[in-house]
């Protein structure tokens, strides 16, 4: 499986970029300090287990709006666990939606405020989080339960050399197949674009947003591109690897093998298009199993698998997730370090995928029965999970993904060469690492 370098790791899923200005003043005109130039030296460490085995007080747990219900199950499950210690959380939901709940997040994190403890944060946040000083380092505790989690999901928390948040929910894309139109599923990237041709074509998340950049990197990365150097401090983008990438892509759309209209899909679209029986083919995440499971197009006639190789090539696959973060201008950093171990436990993780569909980051999850019978592609979807790299690490992280997408939809949509498209999102993303 493809590695990926380490030069500083992701950021967010739907983010605003930073916009940390280049001579010493971000956007809003006032002096950078030490933390955005992009030291984390001096970072204040989390409180071991030990230490906080015996806490008290109370524990605010701020998080997106709790949809599933996981969220709430869990804070009803650590207070009682811990009611006869005298410790307790609460859950403080935030409006709906990534860039809502990172607004709310910032906001209180720039003001130094105490209301929240821990909170949950999207894996492209990691970098800016240290680099602002906002989080205590959990690399203590992560070394303590390292060999639990599947490999790949801690890589997106870590950043400089140490974790600032503890994996707990992940996910990667996976193909969805027709299997009453396409008997097996196909090994390469580029048998799978010849049978979508063949057959009524493939969606998937083209539209001017981040999926377009996780869906882009999944090629470019099994066929060996890179977005930075290694240290992170420059753009590897104009690479004939990425070229390759982006011209298969554009191929596809020009030969038929994804519709015209992938240039403006997103999640939803491209699952509409499945369930409805458009496409023989979809990329897409988890979420859409079950929803397509009720759906009567398509229930019972699609199998998962994880996304193919490239041909003469390797895997490729891209990470989401959250985890849960301590702040560090938490009163309680010892209940809020319980409250983590409790959020990301195998009791707690088990019964968010068996019972929420939230893809688990245990390994141990995968094997359980409840999960098994609950989520029949389990082994495929860790399979996926095993193969997916972080996007890039950088606290610039929103501006690099706004050059990809932007220039590869441009490319997919006709308006600029393939040619173009690398040479001007290398420049781009040249001018963003230039800011910190």
């Amino acid at each position: 499986m493809r590695e990926v370098r380490k030069p500083a790791l992701a950021a967010l899923l739907v983010a605003a970029a930073l916009g940390v200005g280049a001579c010493g003043e971000d956007d809003s005109g006032r002096p950078a300090t030490d933390a955005e130039r992009g030291s984390t030296e001096g970072a204040k460490k989390a409180p071991s287990i030990d230490q906080a085995r015996d806490a008290t007080g109370d524990v605010t747990f701020c998080a997106g709006k709790d949809t599933s219900g996981g969220y709430t199950h869990a804070v009803e499950r650590f207070n009682e666990r811990y009611a006869d210690q005298g410790l307790s959380a609460e859950l403080l939901e935030f409006p709906e939606g990534s860039d809502a709940q990172r607004q709310q997040t910032v906001q209180r994190l720039e003001a130094r405020s105490p209301e929240c403890d821990v909170y949950q944060a999207d894996v492209i946040w990691i970098a800016e989080l240290a680099q602002q000083h906002w989080a205590l380092d959990l690399s203590d505790y992560v070394a303590t339960r390292g060999d639990e989690f599947i490999p790949s999901t801690l890589a997106p928390n870590k950043y400089d050399g140490r974790y600032w948040a503890v994996p707990q929910v992940t996910g990667a894309g996976l193909l969805y197949r027709r299997t009453d139109q396409v008997g097996e599923p196909p090994a390469t990237w580029q048998e799978l674009y010849r049978q979508a041709a063949a057959h009524d074509g493939m969606s998937y998340q083209g539209g001017a947003y981040e999926g377009l950049t996780c869906n882009f990197l999944e090629i470019a990365y099994a066929a060996g591109g890179e977005v930075l150097s290694e240290d992170g401090k420059s753009s590897a983008f104009d690479s004939p690897e990425n070229l390759d990438a982006l011209k298969f892509m554009v191929d596809g759309v020009e030969s038929g093998a994804a519709p015209r209209g992938v240039t403006t899909y997103m999640e939803e679209p491209a699952r509409r298009a499945f369930e409805n029986g458009r496409v023989s083919f979809m990329r897409n995440w988890s979420y859409a199993y079950a929803l397509n499971q009720k759906a009567p197009t398509v229930r019972n006639k699609f199998e998962v698998t994880p996304l193919p190789e490239w041909e003469g090539g390797g895997r490729g696959g891209i990470l989401g997730g959250n985890g849960p973060f301590l702040s560090v201008y938490s009163k309680n950093p010892e209940g809020g370090l319980l409250f983590i171990d409790h959020l990301t436990s195998p009791e707690t993780l088990e019964e968010n995928m068996a019972k929420y569909s939230l893809p688990s980051v245990l390994e141990a999850s995968y094997d359980e029965p409840s999960v098994q019978k609950a989520v029949p592609y389990a082994a495929e979807l860790k399979r996926a999970i095993e193969q997916a790299s972080p996007r890039p690490v950088s606290p610039v992280y929103p501006r690099i993904s706004q050059a990809i997408y932007e220039n590869v939809n441009q490319a997919l949509s006709g308006e600029l060469s393939p040619e173009d498209a690398i040479k001007r999102a290398d420049q781009q993303i040249d001018e963003a690492l230039a800011t910190f």
